[in-house]
Parts: structure tokens; sequence; C-alpha cells
């Protein structure tokens, strides 16, 4: 399951996107940003939590 350990890179990818859109969304006065950057923070947090997740795993695996 090598594929596990790029997925939380995914959510960084997702963060960027999300943070383009809202600066895209911030020169638009009819457009509220705010949704876009709580989304890419989640995306951070996400990214930090699975990070440390998957190397709790391994470390698990690693004493049995």
């Amino acid at each position: 399951m090598s594929y596990f350990k790029y997925t939380p890179y995914i959510y960084l990818v997702f963060s960027v996107f999300f943070v383009y859109n809202a600066v895209e969304k911030w020169n638009d006065p009819n457009e509220t940003p705010m949704l876009s950057l709580m989304i890419a923070g989640l995306g951070v947090f996400m990214f930090f939590f699975r990070r440390r997740f998957a190397k709790k795993m391994q470390d698990r695996n690693r004493k049995s």
C-alpha cells in the first residue's frame, strides 16, 4: 500500500487550489472568500494529521 504514503499531499494540492480560489474571490465585491479559506485551512490540517497518523502506524508496525 505504498500509495497511502502520497495521499496526504493531495490535501495540499486542494489547499493551494482553494487559496487561489479565495484570492480570485477577494477581488470580486459580490463574493466571499471565507469558505474557500476555511476549506484550505482544513486541507492543511488534514495533511499534517494524516502524515502524523501514518507515522504512528508505521512505528506501531515496526514494534510488532
